[in-house]
């Protein structure tokens, strides 16, 4: 399981600056709007002291630390849900990520273009999410439209997804994005009925403020609270971008996704392994390998922390520190783990 993050704003905002600093790729950054057509995608490792300290602790010959997957996504402009600009295919794009991170334009510097002519970025947030919304509302009166005729004629299934979709798209027609509904959200996510709705406004959103803090206007911050986003504010062309940038953006969209690492180490190899918290033993130890959830038996588990300080697994296990989990198991962020199976 690896982290997609998809990079979305307005034309000439930072997007692809962001991404060249994240992955170092060597991608056009231009003054003018959409000087990215096709998503550019980029792998970057993910920053752990905990997979340094292990790797160097086993003395493993690899290394293999967690990844983000991040798509530098064209520029969107009003009407995109209408096909405006690169609108249809830029939204598309978006659908392969797993959360978006919106940049957002703050820095005030008259020879970058702005595509409206001014720097406003309370407002760019709005003309986005108006889109993502628009867009949401079009597939859900779709699905509306068959879902009727389907609980007209008796059927059990449909009559409750026309109620849910009858409060998905009250939700999106009163301007509010799914996402920030907790419960909703959770309803939707749980329907598999609704999974080929492919619901942008569903995905978690973190907001980069491209600039400094005293470029940010009264009221954005507490903007983007309201929608139930995260955010950073980051000036992109600042020396420390690059270092700062994908520590507090991995950081922050772990923490919206709710996902944690855990590790295996060894002499062959130290590993970050991705997965949602709450996962039980069996489904984590399915992320190493498919047949280890169904073959479980049980999983030796230490914390990172207690297996450095007693200096090896061997010491750790005469220290009392190291436990046998069965399947009930919850792993936890930065469990050391050994799966045992058939």
């Amino acid at each position: 399981m690896k982290l997609s993050l998809g990079i979305v704003g307005l034309p000439n905002v930072g997007k692809s600056t962001l991404f060249k600093t994240l992955t170092k790729q060597d991608i056009t950054v231009a003054n003018y709007p959409f000087a990215t057509i096709d998503p550019n995608v980029g792998i970057v490792p993910v920053p752990d002291d905990r997979l340094e300290k292990l790797n160097a602790l086993s003395a493993s010959k690899k290394k293999i630390p967690a990844v983000v997957e991040f798509y530098d996504i064209a520029g969107l402009v009003k009407g995109a849900n209408k096909g405006e600009g690169l609108g249809n295919d830029f939204l598309d794009d978006i659908l392969l990520t797993q959360a978006i991170v919106m940049v957002v334009r703050a820095f005030k510097d008259p020879d970058i273009i702005h595509v409206d002519n001014s720097v406003d970025p309370a407002r760019d947030i709005d003309i986005i999410n108006l889109e993502l919304i628009l867009k949401d509302l079009a597939a859900v009166e779709k699905r509306l439209v068959r879902v009727d005729g389907e609980a007209r004629a008796g059927r059990k299934e449909a009559i409750g997804d026309k109620e849910l979709l009858e409060r998905i798209r009250a939700a999106l027609e009163a301007g509010r994005l799914l996402a920030a509904d907790g419960a909703l959200a959770k309803e939707i996510k749980e329907n598999a009925r609704m999974g080929d709705l492919r619901l942008l406004t569903l995905k978690r959103q973190l907001y980069l403020i491209n600039g400094c803090a005293d470029d940010v206007p009264s009221g954005l911050l507490e903007k983007i609270g309201a929608l139930g986003a995260e955010h950073i504010v980051m000036d992109l062309s600042s020396p420390d971008a690059e270092a700062r940038g994908i520590q507090e953006l991995v950081r922050k969209a772990y923490h919206v996704l709710d996902l944690i690492s855990f590790f295996t180490t060894g002499e062959d190899e130290t590993r970050a392994w991705t997965i949602e918290r709450g996962m039980k033993a069996p489904q984590a130890a399915g992320v190493i390998h498919s047949d280890f959830e169904s073959k479980f038996i049980r999983m030796e588990v230490v914390p990172t922390e207690k297996l450095l300080e007693a200096g090896g697994w061997s010491k750790a296990k005469q220290k009392g520190w190291l436990r046998t989990e069965g399947k009930e198991y919850v792993v936890q962020d930065g469990d050391v783990i050994e799966v045992r199976h058939g």
